[in-house]
């Protein structure tokens, strides 16, 4: 609906549109990945440790602080916090469970589910005496906190990508450490 100018009651004016990110319209499609390895404990095991929020700064490079709100815990509406880091700067994220079933997946949105950046999950399938462990990222929409540019976006994909690697091995050395089962 058209403003209506002050001075000129009977002429409408219309409002400037909102500015564009210039990430607007961006193909989403290349700003996914998955990762995977095997671990020495059942899936019900790995699972109890990876909904455990406050554990993802054991193994991750790049999380720290991370804690449900008082009152959630690991189920699907839950809310958590969490202290990021990259490249010598530190952020907090607010993220929702949107996935948890016990042994198979664990998956929450970073900003939430409704209007989420990037959902993260981790999916395990029993093989041997252990489990495949799956972590698995997805762009959801741009937004300004990722960068301005192609390059931007490419560059906080990879590093996400070697931050999952690292944080899966050091989640199956912490395994075979502890010999959870």
């Amino acid at each position: 609906m058209p403003l209506l100018d002050p001075d000129s009651p009977e002429e409408p004016t219309t409002a400037a549109p909102p500015p564009q990110h210039p990430l607007d319209g961006f193909d989403l499609t290349p700003f996914t990945f998955s990762r995977r390895c095997w671990v020495d404990a059942a899936p019900d095991s790995v699972y109890r440790l990876i909904s455990d929020v406050s554990l993802i700064e054991t193994w991750s490079p790049s999380a720290a602080a991370v804690r449900y709100a008082p009152g959630d815990g690991p189920w699907a509406g839950a809310r958590f916090s969490g202290r990021n880091r990259r490249d010598g700067r530190e952020w907090v994220t607010d993220s929702e469970v949107v996935r948890a079933d016990l042994g198979v997946a664990f998956a929450f949105v970073v900003g939430g589910a409704e209007d989420g950046i990037v959902r993260r999950g981790w999916s395990l399938h029993e093989q041997g005496r252990g489990s495949i462990v799956r972590q698995s990222w997805q762009l959801l929409r741009t937004d300004p906190v990722l960068g301005d540019t192609r390059a931007d976006v490419e560059a906080l994909r990879d590093h996400m990508a070697d931050s999952a690697e690292s944080t899966l091995l050091a989640l199956a050395e912490w395994i075979a450490d502890h010999r959870t089962r």
